[in-house]
């Protein structure tokens, strides 16, 4: 099987093309190293590349632009490809005003390109996008919160396995970068519904792991590890560091996009998280990599949230498990930032110290 993965030297991608090259599967990887363009040196995925050349032997990396219409078009018709795994995008909600166009090309238009290719030459590929939970702008913000210690938790009964995939996605304060995922969310849809493509999209929270490129504007957790072993400064952005979120590691996300690949449901929308049991406050995810890391974090507070933020986010996976019932979370919070850890701690080279 050919297995094309986009942003393969990016978390998930790069996640995507070990699980299907150990499983004997030719992977064609698509990797222009942008993150390195959005985020500046810390957001540079050539040492994630190295790593991929270095452990496979049936990947083969293209340096192309999914907004190249032609090159992707070129490479549908050079390679049978079998499965579509499209991780490629502009990730950053906040970076996305700064560079608007060049956020909805990437983000919308590459989609569009990449599912325009696999219908032309690749229609019976299952397609898998990775989406966001920022498609529901700040309409999570409206459900009643309680406000507690350390964090937001949700106040009624039955928000209590959080949001689920019927929670709107229009009328409200998205960020431009999820408006841009917006569109190639419900365009893949449509690919899917209309044209009968096996296409799968998963709305992501905070999907993260060691081979995370982290920066301050996109990879929260990876990022505060990182901070916390080198002795840097965290800004809390608003909120009162309260705010939730859900983490998932990026061996459960591919095994669950693997599920779907499986058995694909055509046009089917699902959210994608580490669910209650992995939701931590940025105040709680602070203590817990301290307590883990034996490190101190150094923060500072700024009032002001960012334009269309979670106040609390996390995921409800009831649909998710209920189509693919053999699915199940490995990887709790702990194992996670464990894992982050030793993987920072290797790459300094350095013992940890105490608190």
């Amino acid at each position: 099987m050919n297995v094309l993965v986009t942003g393969s030297s990016g978390l998930i991608g790069s996640e995507a093309v070990l699980h299907y090259e150990r499983q004997g599967h030719t992977v064609l990887g698509i990797d222009n190293n942008f993150r390195k363009v959005f985020f500046g040196q810390m957001g540079d995925t050539t040492w994630n590349l190295n790593r991929l050349r270095k452990n496979t032997r049936r990947f083969t990396h293209f340096d192309l632009d999914i907004r190249d219409r032609e090159a992707m078009y070129g490479l549908f018709q050079r390679h049978a490809i079998d499965l579509v795994i499209h991780c490629a995008a502009q990730p950053s909600h906040d970076k996305a005003k700064e560079i608007p166009i060049l956020d909805f090309e990437v983000n919308a238009m590459g989609t569009m390109n990449l599912l325009e290719a696999t219908r032309l030459h690749a229609p019976e590929a299952p397609f898998l996008l990775l989406s966001t939970n920022k498609v529901y702008g700040d309409a999570p913000n409206e459900l009643p919160l309680d406000e507690r210690e350390t964090r937001y938790d949700f106040a009624r009964a039955e928000d209590y396995e959080g949001i689920d995939e019927h929670c709107r996605i229009d009328q409200s304060l998205h960020s431009l970068f999820g408006a841009s995922k917006v569109a190639a969310d419900v365009m893949a849809q449509e690919y899917g519904r209309y044209f009968g493509l096996k296409v799968g999209v998963f709305r992501g929270g905070c999907l993260t792991g060691s081979a995370h490129s982290g920066v301050q504007l996109h990879g929260f957790l990876s990022y505060l590890v990182h901070v916390a072993m080198t002795g840097k400064e965290y800004t809390i952005f608003g909120y009162k560091g309260k705010q939730v979120r859900d983490q998932i590691h990026s061996q459960d996300v591919i095994r669950a996009l693997d599920a779907f690949a499986n058995a694909p449901r055509p046009g089917e929308v699902y959210n994608l998280g580490g669910g209650r049991s992995n939701s931590a406050s940025i105040l709680e995810c602070i203590a817990l990599i301290q307590e883990r890391a034996g490190r101190s974090i150094q923060w500072r507070y700024d009032p002001q949230n960012r334009v269309g933020d979670h106040i609390c986010y996390f995921t409800d996976m009831g649909k998710f498990r209920s189509h693919f019932p053999d699915w199940r979370l490995q990887y709790p919070l702990e194992r996670i930032i464990d894992e982050m850890v030793e993987a920072e701690q290797m790459k300094h080279k350095e013992p940890l110290g105490q608190l």
